[in-house]
Parts: structure tokens; sequence; C-alpha cells
């Protein structure tokens, strides 16, 4: 099965984030409008290649059944939502999610129109963002993001179903986070540098016996069982305008559970009271799941 390049697609200039809700009555027509999403994608790689684009649409934990009552991805599941004191990490539910990346921005907003009419009268959108490559791949806490990302055919390996009747798919979890910039700037860069647990210019981590235990790489890298590394393919990128800053952030696993694991070590204290001292600084506003198909699974659905 062909994944949708969206999911493990390499960095790119620019992102648009469109999220819909499906209008009562309408699953039949979406489903059929999903189908032919696929064929979207190859019109506008092969149309503008120089603009690199990739693109990903991804069905809603609620939506699924609606839409796809013969077959659902095994562990597809609700977003799981996080809250200890201040720390909260909520559950915001879409039916559907698209991701539309490039290195111009003029081509994603000839996908973005494309998309809203192939949604007309089916769909409501809820959510809308734009994101951009920041200097060097970095957050606007000046650190870069995606470091621990699979590289090369590790990123599919990472990010795929492998097996079954959804092999090619992905579990993909997407937050909006909004970061309290004049709170971060207050920090040294030293006392930064500690909640991350690796240099902010140089981006070299933390050798692992100096890193805080409420570092950010401390609580986000985690071991199953048997000591294997619980990874993920990050796909996040910036946001921002002149009064406020933030992320989007975009995991795509063969597995929700690595995510899950990975949420619940930010967010919750551990028996020390240890936790990702990050979120101090910033806020998770929405939290959504959602799977991304392989291209010729949405295709045979309109059949």
């Amino acid at each position: 099965m062909t994944a949708q390049a969206g999911v493990c697609a390499e960095p790119n200039l620019h992102a648009y984030y469109l999220m819909f809700d499906i209008l009562p009555g309408c699953q039949a027509a979406v489903r059929a409008a999903l189908a032919e999403v696929p064929a979207l994608w190859r019109e506008l790689t092969q149309g503008y290649p120089d603009a690199h684009f990739s693109g990903l649409v991804a069905v809603g934990d609620r939506a699924w059944d609606g839409l796809y009552p013969r077959a659902r991805p095994s562990e597809l599941a609700p977003f799981p939502a996080q809250q200890e004191g201040k720390r909260v990490a909520p559950e915001t539910p879409f039916d559907l999610f698209f991701q539309s990346r490039a290195d111009r921005l003029d081509v994603l907003h000839i996908a973005v129109q494309r998309l809203m009419a192939l949604l007309a009268d089916k769909a409501e959108l809820k959510y809308e963002r734009q994101g951009f490559r920041y200097l060097d791949s970095r957050d606007f806490t000046g650190f870069v993001d995606g470091t621990e990302n699979p590289q090369g055919e590790h990123r599919a390996e990472v990010a795929l179903v492998a097996e079954g009747p959804f092999a090619g798919g992905s579990y993909v979890h997407v937050q909006h986070y909004r970061h309290n910039m004049a709170k971060w700037q207050r920090l040294s860069v030293q006392s930064q540098e500690d909640v991350y647990g690796r240099t902010k210019v140089e981006n070299i981590e933390y050798d692992s016996d100096k890193k805080p235990l409420t570092a950010h790489t401390k609580r986000t890298s985690l071991k199953d069982g048997a000591g294997n590394s619980m990874e993920i393919l990050r796909q996040s990128m910036p946001w921002g305008s002149a009064a406020e800053q933030g992320l989007v952030f975009i995991s795509c696993c063969n597995t929700p559970l690595h995510f899950t694991r990975m949420l619940d070590s930010m967010f919750q204290a551990d028996g020390a009271g240890h936790f990702d001292h990050l979120m101090l600084f910033t806020q998770a506003e929405t939290g959504s799941a959602f799977f991304a198909p392989s291209q010729e699974w949405l295709e045979r659905q309109g059949e």
C-alpha cells in the first residue's frame, strides 16, 4: 500500500492545516470526496514539482464509523486528554484533518481552495492554521524542533502500519500549542537549556546523567518493557503573529501507544513529582486523534 506522502515527508518551508466537521447526513458525500483526495495530491505534486508538495488527510476517531462502518483501524481511539493541576491537554475532536506542505505558499493556497471546493456543503471548516519553518527548523523558544525524529527509511518504519488491511496508514495526533513567550524569555539561556536538556545554539543533547529529571528530552525519551525506544515521527511546525506564537504539534506513528505514553510522561508527575517543565511555558489548546489511511484504501472506498 502507498502511504500518503504527507505522513513521512521531509521538512518544508510552509504548511497549512485544516480541520472539518462533517455536516449531518453527508457521510456518503464526504466518503466520495475523500476518495478523490489522493488524485488531488498527485496532481499538485506533478503540476508544481519545484514546490515539493505533500498532502495528508486523516479521519477522526468519532467520525470513522459513520464514514467507513465496515472496517476500523484496531487501535483508533479518542485523544488521550491530560489534566493535573494547571497542566491541561484537552481533547477537542474533529472529523477530518488535512495537512498540506510545500516550499511555495501559493501552491498551498491552491491546495486549500481545492479542498474547500471539494467539501463545500458537506463539511464545516472548524480550524485553520498556517505553519512555517522558523530559522533552521527551530521552535519559537529558539530550540531545534524534531531533533529525535527518525531518519531515512526508518521514518516509514516508525510512522506506518506495516501489515493488515490498514497497511501504509498512520495514527495521527494533533495539538495546537500556544507559548507564553514573555515568561520563557525571562529565563536565562542556561535555564532554558535545562528545560530542554540540550544546548540552545549548538543543539547538543546533554549526557543522560546530566539531564534534569524534568527536562523535555528526558520526559519524552521512553522505552517499552523490552527496552525498545518508543519513537514517533513529528511533523510539527511553528505558527505565529505579531501578538502570539506557538506550535502545531503533529505525531505520526504505527501505533497510538507511543504518543499516549509520551503525553502522559510530559503532563503527569511521577512518584517524585517530576514532569516536563516545558509545560510551564506553553499551553495545549486542542487535542485530536485521527487515522490517515493509504492512498489505495481511500480510493477504494469511493467505488
